[in-house]
């Protein structure tokens, strides 16, 4: 891949639409454009300005003639368009920037990349307009990978992440730590220097409390991230129970659609059912599973088989009983690591025991939420909603900066190892030239995430190959 090239592509989404654009970046963007631009000459333009005129597919007019509609049409025109002009370096790319908007027709669209590409431009590889914009400095790679997050944003936390972390975020986090390691980092590589003289520029105190006070804010970070995968990705919550439990009509309540089969006839949902569903701005993957129990019937057992799966897939379990609780017991070793709301189901039926003694059950599972539900009379329907929610956000500020990216947490992870073995070296007496070894490591990996190494050609290749083309 050539970054001196000029290349295009449409930015737009694929398929038929109102607008299109086509996006032209490079060093002989503005030029290329205007040699197929009936209109203004580009190439005296101001920066962030816009003009009318038409595309043609061969340059044969001479620029400033007045031209019919008629003879534009002999002179091959492509479509009436408005062609935005962005100079370097303040555009997204710190490229020449071109942007030419036209129908939505992909045939239109396709003729003016055509058209550009016979003027001396190249397709763009998937995300070269984000990566350009990081290799020539408008944004970092942390940001970089944060334009592909917020494009894909379904919710409103997500969204928000995403913006925070493009404007910055994680950036200004780890600029702090790497700028107090950088100091101390030098330090101790100057001691190199005077080693024959025993000389101790770096206080090894100084030292201490900061390697504690990164590995405390690095460790905040990697916390965040299972918050913020949970974000991206959707919270799977499954939904469980003995057979007639309510379970399916939970689901239903919950999605206000009736998706999943009710029925009195105990064993009806024989597989998961899986749906989507956004609230307070948090994505929720719900999934209906098979009743378990004990189950001669092949089809069944498969089911419940699928439903245990699910459990152990889940980050957030709903377990509905009436009578019992013997599932939890059973699924005790599966639930530890779960948030569990164990909900007595049917309260409003008439006759239906439901004085059961919370306060036991508090007591055996305190890490549960109990309460009783009627799906039928809307009874704690927003309870449960409120909470699963409350449970998402648990122990995360709003304000923070939220690790999303798997990446960054591995990333994280490294400088935590490293961070680990200055300490443990400076507690035995590591030389010189050791800590700086573990200290220039912790660095690496710290710059890794925005980019401030060196980074693999591999690295950016699996990252920006996952972006669209025009992006």
């Amino acid at each position: 891949m050539d970054f001196q090239d000029t290349i295009c592509a449409t930015s737009t989404a694929q398929g038929i639409g109102a607008l299109g654009i086509v996006r032209v970046s490079g060093k002989e963007a503005i030029k290329i454009v205007n040699q197929i631009f009936k209109g203004k000459n580009i190439e005296e333009a101001e920066s962030h300005t816009v003009h009318y005129g038409f595309i043609i597919s061969s340059p044969t007019f001479l620029r400033g003639e007045r031209t019919s509609n008629t003879q534009l049409q002999s002179s091959n025109m492509i479509d009436e368009v408005m062609v935005s002009v962005f100079k370097a370096p303040k555009t997204f790319t710190a490229e020449d920037l071109v942007e030419i908007s036209c129908h939505g027709s992909p045939y239109i669209q396709q003729q003016i990349i055509e058209a550009l590409i016979q003027q001396g431009a190249r397709m763009a590889e998937p995300g070269e307009f984000t990566q350009r914009a990081f290799l020539n400095g408008r944004i970092d790679l942390s940001q970089a990978e944060a334009v592909a997050d917020l494009i894909s944003a379904e919710n409103r936390a997500s969204h928000r992440i995403a913006l925070n972390q493009m404007r910055g975020g994680i950036s200004s986090e780890l600029k702090d730590l790497r700028e107090e390691l950088i100091n101390f980092t030098a330090l101790i590589e100057l001691e190199l220097d005077f080693s024959d003289e025993d000389v101790e520029f770096a206080n090894r105190k100084e030292l201490e409390d900061l390697i504690q006070n990164l590995k405390s804010k690095i460790q905040n970070l990697i916390t965040t991230f299972e918050y913020g995968n949970a974000i991206k990705n959707g919270v799977p919550v499954a939904i469980i129970g003995k057979p007639n439990a309510g379970k399916s009509t939970l689901l239903n309540a919950l999605l206000n659609e009736e998706r999943a089969i009710v029925s009195d006839i105990a064993g009806t949902t024989r597989d998961t059912i899986e749906e989507t569903m956004t609230i307070d701005g948090i994505t929720f993957r719900f999934i209906d599973t098979a009743g378990i129990r004990e189950t001669t019937d092949t089809i069944e057992a498969i089911g419940v088989e699928k439903a245990k799966e699910k459990i152990a897939q889940a980050k957030i379990v709903i377990h509905l009983y009436e009578d019992d609780i013997e599932i939890l017991k059973e699924l005790e070793r599966m639930l530890q690591e779960k948030v569990v709301f164990n909900l007595l189901s049917k309260i409003d039926k008439e006759g239906h025991d439901h004085e059961m003694d919370m306060e036991s059950l508090q007591r055996n599972h305190p890490n549960y939420h109990h309460f009783g539900l009627s799906v039928k009379k809307n009874i704690h329907l927003d309870r449960l909603k409120n909470e699963l929610v409350e449970s998402v956000k648990s122990g995360v500020d709003e304000n923070t900066v939220i690790i999303t990216n798997v990446r960054h947490k591995e990333a994280l992870l490294k400088a935590m190892e490293s961070l680990e073995n200055v300490e443990s070296g400076m507690q035995s007496g590591l030389t010189g030239d050791l800590l700086a070894f573990h200290l220039r490591d912790t660095l690496r990996h710290i710059g890794s995430i925005t980019g401030q190494i060196d980074v693999d050609q591999d690295i950016l290749g699996t990252i920006f190959g996952k972006f669209c083309i025009g992006k």
